[in-house]
């Protein structure tokens, strides 16, 4: 595809030592590096619960999280970026590929979530928001991972035990399928790799040393030893394919002051992008009242004297 190199990966914010510290994000950028694919970084913080990023974008093309199996699926299916065209028939590359993004993922989200004080997820996601609005934003968030991951108050301590369970399996298996191969897979990079060292970069640099998620990863010494080449020949050389850029809009660019930006023929907005600006909307509007409604009720308590549900207690909220 023409003007490859004006492609833009926008994700949530680098902080840790990453760059970018989401979750899903960072595979969609290890992907991309993997590949050799010239993009430049986008950053969004505005809009903290979209599922539309991570997305890649072109001129008209943009590929979303949320679409048609998520952004890597998108660009492999248009050609525009294939690295598992020989893979994905492989019955142990699709049950390798399903592990990492069920049993390792819900690890990652618990650990983020439920399993630390939340500091860390606050960083990633709110700390450009108001406090008040990334604290009710934050609440929100534990509750829906709870729903998501099927906790309760009766099945809390069963369904941990399990989580780090499948997640030590998952580990160990890895470990094995790794061995000292360069790649999980016919030793070269392919989504999968980027979708495990996703996690495993998040894992080690953005949970505390503390975190038991972090402690069953740290075992499997060949597996960090992979994680630790990866981040010195694809992250932190050549980095000049994704220098990082800070747009308040993510789908429009600020032309500079005395400068004549380049025009673009316009195109009708999808009914994806539509929707997008309709909930961007909805969303500023609902920061504005739970900012008045929180000084309202609150009035010169502290927040710390605010009792919260069952569900919540035993989670440290502080940021």
């Amino acid at each position: 595809m023409e003007g490859v190199a004006e492609f833009n990966l926008v994700a949530r914010k680098p902080c840790f030592g990453l760059p970018t510290a989401c979750p899903t994000c960072l595979p969609v950028y290890l992907y991309l590096k993997f590949a050799h694919f010239p993009f430049h970084m986008v950053f969004n913080s505005l809009y903290p619960d979209s599922d539309q990023i991570p997305y890649l974008e072109n001129g008209t093309y943009v590929a979303y999280n949320n679409e048609n199996g998520g952004v890597i699926e998108r660009l492999n299916e248009d050609g525009i970026v294939d690295l598992d065209s020989q893979l994905s028939s492989l019955p142990e590359w699709i049950s390798t590929k399903a592990m990492i993004s069920s049993w390792l993922a819900d690890a990652l989200l618990y650990e983020l979530w439920l399993g630390s004080d939340g500091s860390s997820a606050c960083k990633i996601y709110y700390s450009d928001l108001a406090w008040p609005i990334g604290k009710i934003l934050f609440l929100q968030q534990v509750r829906t991972v709870k729903q998501q991951l099927g906790i309760t108050k009766d099945n809390a301590e069963w369904r941990e035990e399990e989580i780090y369970r499948r997640a030590n399996i998952a580990y160990k298996a890895l470990s094995t399928s790794l061995g000292e191969h360069d790649f999980l897979f016919d030793n070269r990079p392919s989504s999968v790799d980027a979708i495990f060292l996703g996690h495993v970069f998040v894992t080690l640099q953005v949970l505390p040393e503390a975190s038991v998620l972090r402690s069953k990863l740290v075992e499997n010494g060949n597996l960090i030893r992979f994680a630790e080449r990866v981040k010195t020949e694809f992250m932190e050389a050549g980095s000049s394919s994704s220098v990082p850029q800070f747009h308040s809009d993510p789908s429009s660019s600020t032309p500079r002051r005395g400068s004549k930006p380049k025009t673009k023929p316009k195109r009708e907005k999808t009914e994806e992008e539509k929707t997008f600006k309709r909930r961007a909307k909805y969303f500023l509007a609902t920061q504005l009242f739970a900012v008045v409604l929180f000084l309202s009720i609150m009035g010169g308590s502290d927040y710390s004297e605010v009792e919260h549900d069952d569900d919540d207690e035993g989670i440290d909220y502080d940021l």
